[in-house]
This record gives C-alpha cells, structure tokens and sequence, in this order.
C-alpha cells in the first residue's frame, strides 16, 4: 500500500499539517523582514538622532581598529 504525503512528511519529522514552504516563499518572507528591519532602525535614527549620531561614532571607531 502506498504512503500518503501527510504520513512520509511525519515521518521525516514534519508536523502533519504543515507543508513544506517552497525557497522562494522563503526568501520572499526573509526580504520582507530585513526591509522591514531596516525601516525600524531608520526611523529610530530619526526619531533619536544623537543615539544614531553615537552608534555612526562607534561603529567608525570600530572599523579603523580593527585589523584585518
């Protein structure tokens, strides 16, 4: 007798239910999170700019100490 689809997803550790969501389903998800990421910390930027203005310090601080 053939396996059903739900009971092969089972029994590779799938919940049964859940289908596998394709990569580009995947990576259109990941996209919209980092632009929305993104967005956040602009707006944070704005909303607080001397915080932003000492994280850029920071950060440029950062990069001329670091050796490659």
């Amino acid at each position: 007798m053939p396996e059903s689809e739900n009971q092969r997803e089972h029994d590779q550790g799938h919940e049964p239910g859940h289908t596998r969501e394709s990569a580009a389903e995947r990576r259109r998800r990941r996209a919209k999170f980092l632009r929305d990421l993104n967005e956040a910390k602009e707006l944070r930027d704005r909303v607080q700019p001397r915080r932003a203005k000492v994280a850029r310090m920071r950060q440029a601080m950062r990069m001329r100490t670091f050796r490659w």
